[in-house]
């Protein structure tokens, strides 16, 4: 019978071709402990979309012009990293104020959406109001600038044969909303004048087609 096999040799072999199983598992165990930490991580990442922060939304679809009650106006929380420079976040910074122009449902409303009384103060006096005026001719509207001062002349509507009047004199704009995306020509111009003016100029403009003069 032939000499038996080195058994090193065997050894030798053997080892080449058998999986290293301490080396498996301890491959496996630091895989696992790698897994684990990653998932420690992202869970202590800070949220990509920031944290939620509560701010004021329309409650529904709002025109321009209207002053806000609590009824259109909400808190809701949105993504601190989502949200417009100027969003309001409290409702007494809101409610009592006149919406600048045409909101929808769950728009976040900023300080550029609302007006309130400290800017009409400033622009027509202590008591000043803010006016809503739909032009006859829509396009005198892309003349104006906030800040302009102008005149209001009416005439009944429908009938052509009378002759304007003024309705309001020294009106100061304040805002003028932007041209519809959707098409259209309706704009509305937002006008302050002294209380007793305002009110006088609102209702006028209930049954008779205004236009401006600008100073």
């Amino acid at each position: 019978m032939g000499e038996s096999l080195n058994p090193t040799l065997l050894n030798r072999i053997s080892h080449a071709v058998r999986p290293d199983f301490a080396r498996t598992v301890l491959a496996r165990r630091a895989a696992a402990a790698l897994l684990v930490a990653l998932a420690a991580i992202a869970a202590l990442r800070p949220d990509p979309a920031g944290t939620p922060q509560d701010v004021v939304v329309a409650l529904h679809d709002l025109s321009p012009g209207i002053t806000l009650t609590a009824d259109d106006v909400a808190l809701r929380q949105r993504p601190a990293t989502t949200l417009p420079d100027g969003a309001a976040t409290s409702l007494e910074a809101v409610v009592g104020a006149t919406l600048a122009g045409p909101s929808r449902r769950g728009e976040v409303l900023t300080d550029a959406r609302v007006l309130g009384s400290r800017l009409t103060g400033l622009s027509a006096g202590p008591d000043a109001r803010i006016v809503p005026v739909h032009l006859a001719d829509a396009a005198v509207a892309d003349l104006l600038r906030p800040g302009d001062v102008v005149d209001v002349l009416g005439s009944p509507s429908g009938d052509s044969d009378s002759r304007p009047r003024v309705v309001a004199t020294d009106a100061v704009v304040v805002l003028v909303s932007a041209k519809p995306a959707a098409g259209g020509d309706e704009r509305i111009v937002l006008v302050a004048l002294p209380m007793a003016r305002a009110t006088a100029l609102a209702a006028a403009t209930l049954v008779q087609s205004v236009t401006l003069t600008i100073h």
